[in-house]
């Protein structure tokens, strides 16, 4: 179509985007998370063009069940930020539609009291069948806010329980978000949101239960914390706190407790060692995708599809196969 951006010859290239995205164009910064989203071509270069910028940036996630509450408590997390002066973006990540790939919910929609604020930028994405409750490309889409300039960076996951656990690989504080009617499926999550919460918080605590759950939580916290052995980098009992997000309440002590947390990790060294373990999971993840990428490609080529069905027919054991195929890939000596 007549000047459309497939046909236009002054259509920018990626590392105009990111010029342009670090003059302050917030159509470049939207258009880059298109990129990553899409996994075009594109997204090594600009992802090394925006490597060490936005060090500063602090990342906070949000989780918890469906139905707990997260967007309104980022919404009005996000609120109080911007009284304090603090700029921010958020990434929300929603359910894919089955139909266009897209987001379904459309957090923007929950959050359109922000709308007009040049210090607040919303984007919603897809799961596109990711597990963990993340996007797959929620990752370059923080760097590129953090690049952008944005002081925090909020992301609140998709809400499937257990399987959430992934924000701890990209989080600095990550806040788990219930209800009281969490209370019944507390025990089979219990293992997973210990391990996964810096800060727990009950929403909606005008509702029956919800004393009830906050000592069940605050035990299950201090179990933890006083457990012989038990794994952490900072001294830490989590917090249980009570809110009522759609009215306000209990907001500002909620982003004390995380202000306390991030003080803890930057005082103690571990928000370092956290970035720095963070760093070391994302290569091997891309190390792990270019290696599948290499052995799809071999298998559209044809060269691997004997090995593949030798073991599909049990002519063949796996452990030798992967050795063929590391061979075929010229990753080992045959």
């Amino acid at each position: 179509m007549a000047g459309s951006d497939a046909t236009s010859p002054r259509r920018p290239d990626a590392l105009t985007l990111v010029e342009r995205m670090r003059a302050g164009d917030r159509l470049a910064l939207a258009r880059l998370i298109t990129h990553v989203e899409n996994r075009t071509p594109a997204v090594p270069a600009i992802m090394k063009a925006v490597h060490g910028a936005g060090r500063d940036t602090f990342v906070l996630g949000i989780t918890g069940p469906p139905g707990a509450g997260k967007s309104t408590v980022v919404d009005r997390l996000t609120a109080l930020l911007r009284e304090r002066g603090h700029t921010v973006g958020i990434v929300a990540v929603d359910p894919s539609s089955p139909f266009t790939g897209g987001a379904v919910l459309g957090d923007r929609i929950r959050m359109q009291g922000h709308a007009l604020d040049t210090g607040v930028f919303i984007r919603s994405m897809a799961t596109r069948g990711a597990f963990g409750g993340l996007a797959r490309a929620t990752g370059n889409a923080i760097k590129l806010l953090a690049a952008f300039g944005f002081q925090w960076v909020l992301i609140e996951t998709v809400g499937v329980g257990q399987t959430e656990l992934d924000i701890m690989k990209l989080a600095d504080t990550t806040v788990v978000v219930l209800v009281p009617e969490s209370g019944d499926a507390i025990q089979t999550m219990k293992a997973g949101l210990m391990e996964a919460a810096d800060v727990f918080v009950v929403n909606k605590a005008d509702r029956a239960g919800a004393p009830a759950l906050m000592a069940e939580l605050k035990f299950a916290a201090h179990l933890a914390y006083t457990s012989p052995g038990a794994p952490r980098d900072i001294d830490w009992e989590v917090p249980v706190l009570a809110t009522e997000a759609q009215a306000g309440t209990g907001i500002t002590e909620l982003f004390d407790a995380i202000a306390q947390h991030r003080a803890a990790l930057t005082t103690t060294g571990a928000l370092q060692e956290r970035r720095r373990a963070r760093r070391r999971d994302e290569l091997r993840a891309l190390l792990v995708d270019e290696f599948m990428a290499r052995v799809d490609e071999r298998l559209r080529a044809g060269e691997l599809a004997t090995t593949f069905q030798r073991v599909a027919d049990d002519e063949m054991d796996p452990y030798s196969a992967a050795q063929a195929v590391l061979a075929v890939l010229s990753l080992r000596p045959s």
